[in-house]
């Protein structure tokens, strides 16, 4: 059994940013990378949405890449939403391509009103943001080992 601070490689970051071409939805995002595997969830806020506005859990997907074929993954809804699953299983697909090891995202973001290329670009945004943490965060790694 490893002790409790190998568990947790970081401390969960919280990074929200304006989503492209829809400056009056902010995008949240949990992010916490693990010994062998990384939780994300997502979610928005809209402007003029009242500070203790929750929105609903949402949908939760783990994907793991598939050794066999790098380009590949295989993923698994572990709780569906109809408005989130289908942005919480292309976020969770192209994270565990690139970072190579299991993730769990959490999605319950609202992106209604948006065309497919603004949906595009968001989730591009989500991944490219996570990747560059994940890139530090395996840095740090490498330097303490």
């Amino acid at each position: 059994m490893t002790q409790g601070s190998d568990l947790f490689s970081i401390a969960p970051s919280e990074i929200s940013f304006p989503l492209p071409k829809a400056v009056n939805t902010t995008l949240h995002i949990h992010l916490t990378f693990f010994a062998t595997t990384a939780t994300v969830f997502l979610t928005t806020t809209s402007t003029g949405e009242s500070q203790g506005t929750t929105r609903p859990m949402g949908s939760l997907v783990y994907a793991i890449p598939d050794r066999f074929d790098p380009k590949n993954t295989m993923t698994t809804a572990l709780y569906t939403s109809p408005g989130t699953i289908d942005h919480a299983r292309r976020t969770a697909q192209a994270l565990a391509r690139r970072m190579n090891i299991p993730v769990f995202v959490g999605c319950s973001i609202d992106l209604s009103g948006q065309v497919v290329e603004e949906e595009a670009e968001g989730l591009a945004k989500i991944v490219d943001t996570i990747m560059r943490r994940w890139e530090l965060f395996k840095g740090e790694k490498e330097e303490q080992g």
